[in-house]
């Protein structure tokens, strides 16, 4: 329950599916991960805060960075690219979300450390028929190097861990309801738990993300010069 599958192709790297829903297979923003690098200087001329949130900022450059990964996924996918106007301002609020989840995170004490975080890379290259090796060598062919990227799945582990604590807990199911859902579907028990745990869970993250982001200060700048 509450699973997402990371897979690699075409030299492209597709962290997670969340969103988040970041969505551990909740709903809610699952994210994809492809790096675009820029140069420093380039960053510092170019960067600005784009968004505010609690004690947190969203840069100019991160917000770049996700939207060049966007378009890249949408064209390798053959999906038509929404005005660019509209996907600016979906990116932005997705990672207003995940900033806000990361934030609640760490307030918590939630971490995944290294040996999880390994065990996670293995199960990406091995999803995609290679060893941990050639699953790096196709990340530098996309130039993106292997410590970017187990960051950036160290920071959707943590928002899975805090998903699953925050939102599981509120997931109660009855008898009744999953014998129903045995009937309708022609399923197993098992299996009539997991996909009734999993539709449940994906209803309750949209509303406890819409709880969160109501709750959190943010102050959206992405139009100002």
């Amino acid at each position: 329950m509450m699973k997402q599958k990371h897979t690699v192709s075409r030299r492209r790297t597709a962290v997670l599916a969340a969103g988040l829903a970041m969505a551990l297979g909740l709903g809610g923003g699952a994210l994809s991960v492809q790096a675009q690098e820029f140069q420093s200087t380039q960053r510092q001329a170019l960067d600005r805060i784009v968004a505010v949130v609690n004690q947190g900022a969203i840069m100019h450059s991160e917000l770049e960075e996700r939207l060049a990964q966007a378009r890249s996924q949408l064209t390798a996918q053959q999906i038509d690219l929404p005005p660019e106007r509209m996907l600016r301002e979906q990116l932005l609020e997705q990672m207003i979300l995940e900033e806000i989840q990361l934030q609640m995170a760490r307030e918590a004490g939630l971490s995944i450390d290294d040996t999880e975080l390994n065990r996670q890379l293995r199960a990406i290259a091995e999803n995609n028929g290679m060893t941990l090796e050639q699953f790096a060598d196709a990340l530098e062919a996309d130039g993106l190097a292997l410590a970017t990227v187990r960051e950036e799945i160290r920071r959707e582990l943590v928002i899975r861990e805090l998903q699953q604590r925050r939102v599981g807990s509120r997931v109660n199911l009855s008898e009744r309801e999953v014998e129903r859902v045995m009937e309708q579907e022609g399923v197993g028990r098992q299996q009539a738990q997991q996909a009734l745990f999993q539709r449940r869970a994906n209803e309750e993250l949209d509303v406890w993300l819409q709880e969160i982001r109501s709750q959190a200060f943010v102050d959206n700048r992405l139009d100002d010069r």
